[in-house]
């Protein structure tokens, strides 16, 4: 038998046996492989699996093309889609790369929070997070690192990207422009200590002075010394370049919208070549709504199997799906999307159960049931599955939750079932999501 042993690139997850069996089907890992169980923590890749769900969520909607097309924009942007879990980025242009010293796979599945450091306003993220939640536009000067550490002033153009057959939030997009600011001293003056520093707009060389970042760029570690010499005598300090203020002009805003313009007519064409159209302002609502990218990042956070589904829409569709759903079901997200939980129904599902969960839901009363289930591929598979309503701030049921568990169940198992505390957990998490979120949206409205 070969052995191997899976090495983490993010975390070493601590997992039952139930939960070892299902790692092993998610991975699809060979018969004749042991898995390595050191103190009860087992590693596994998990990198593969989520940039192969990124490479899905945006070619699915704009075709493979679409990276072509925006590789040949200059500008420094990147976009996001909340619907994955941790909202990551899903494309990052060259511009970005350039002027963040990334390169694309560093970046492609992270959050934006990485390029954040110890300068950055608490308050300028905050913004920005209220703004996601409001899905609104957004402009804001913040302070960003690069890999090397070295911070810099820029400013944020912030953009929803909207599905036009249900107004849903599909993406967001983010512009970079570098902020510069009006030079402390005269460029003669570095002229004549044979000093020469640039700015081309993408961070490769940039006035020391002139900009709101501080990076310094020498062909040589005597043109470094000199520079710094040069720095010690005038009397710059290094928070000062950060710490100060920094406003974009109006010559970095318009640059910041022309990017944006042509990166939103880019999507937009692609999206018209896969019939899974997009736009730039909400074009329609479903029944209550589409659920806000806001509520969908809090949800992407739990990484159990459960689903939502909205009780005010007819059959009682599933509005949200995670991704440890989809993997258990087999399903792709814009498969199980708008479904009734019905259709994970088969020959051999026991019509006495569907009833109970059927009472359940009209009563608005939680219930725990085990009942069968099928796969994608057709395959079955028992599912201990827990269903609760979901209210929000008002105290009205906004959704129900319902939380899966691949398990065994015997005759025994299916009288009298109490809830897993991982189902329990799971609900209590959904519903902090929901009131916060609809505690959110009534705010911004009065």
């Amino acid at each position: 038998m070969k052995r191997r042993r899976l090495a983490s690139q993010s975390e070493a997850l601590k997992l039952d046996g139930e939960q070892v069996r299902l790692v092993w089907k998610l991975l699809n890992l060979p018969h004749g492989i042991e898995i390595d169980l050191c103190n009860q923590r087992f590693w596994f890749v998990t990198m593969e699996s989520q940039l192969r769900v990124i490479e899905q969520s945006f070619t699915i909607r704009y075709s493979t093309r679409a990276h072509e097309a925006l590789d040949e924009i200059p500008d420094s942007f990147t976009i996001t889609d909340p619907y994955i879990s941790g909202h990551p980025i899903v494309y990052a242009s060259r511009g970005f790369l350039k002027m963040s010293g990334y390169s694309r796979d560093e970046v492609i599945g992270k959050n934006g929070r990485v390029f954040q450091g110890p300068n950055t306003s608490r308050r300028s993220v905050m913004e920005i997070r209220e703004a996601i939640r409001e899905e609104r536009n957004l402009q804001i000067s913040i302070v960003n690192y690069r890999k090397d550490g070295t911070p810099f002033w820029m400013l944020f153009h912030l953009c929803p990207v909207f599905a036009k057959e249900d107004g849903r939030v599909m993406n967001f997009v983010g512009v970079q422009v570098p902020i510069m600011r009006k030079p402390r001293r005269s460029g003669s003056e570095f002229a004549r200590n044979g000093v020469s520093l640039c700015e081309d707009g993408t961070g490769v060389r940039e006035t020391l002075f002139g900009s709101c970042r501080r990076e310094l760029c020498s062909d040589s570690v005597v043109g470094l010394s000199r520079i710094l010499d040069l720095k010690s005598v005038l009397g710059v300090d290094d928070a000062e370049l950060v710490d100060e203020p920094c406003k974009a002009t109006d010559i970095e805003q318009r640059k910041a919208t022309t990017a944006m313009n042509k990166i939103l007519s880019v999507l937009t064409h692609y999206s018209e070549l896969t019939g899974r159209l997009v736009c730039w302002k909400r074009c329609c609502f479903s029944g209550m709504g589409p659920l806000g990218a806001s509520l969908n990042i809090s949800l992407g956070r739990i990484k159990q199997s459960f689903v939502l589904t909205d009780p005010h829409l007819p059959d009682m569709p599933i509005v949200y799906a995670s991704d440890a759903f989809l993997k258990l079901t087999g399903y792709t997200r814009q498969e199980a999307l708008g479904q009734n939980c019905r259709f994970l129904s088969g020959p051999d599902t026991d019509c006495s159960v569907q009833y109970q969960i059927k009472e359940s839901i009209r009563t608005e009363q939680g219930c725990t049931v085990c009942i069968l289930n099928y796969r994608k591929d057709t395959s079955s598979f028992w599912n201990f599955l827990h269903i609760s309503p979901v209210r929000n701030a008002s105290g009205k049921i906004a959704y129900f939750v319902g939380v899966q568990i691949e398990s065994s169940c015997t005759n025994q198992d299916k009288q009298k079932l109490s809830p897993d505390r991982r189902q329990l957990s799971v609900v209590a998490a959904v519903k902090v999501a929901v009131r916060g979120s609809s505690m959110g949206a009534s705010t911004s409205k009065s």
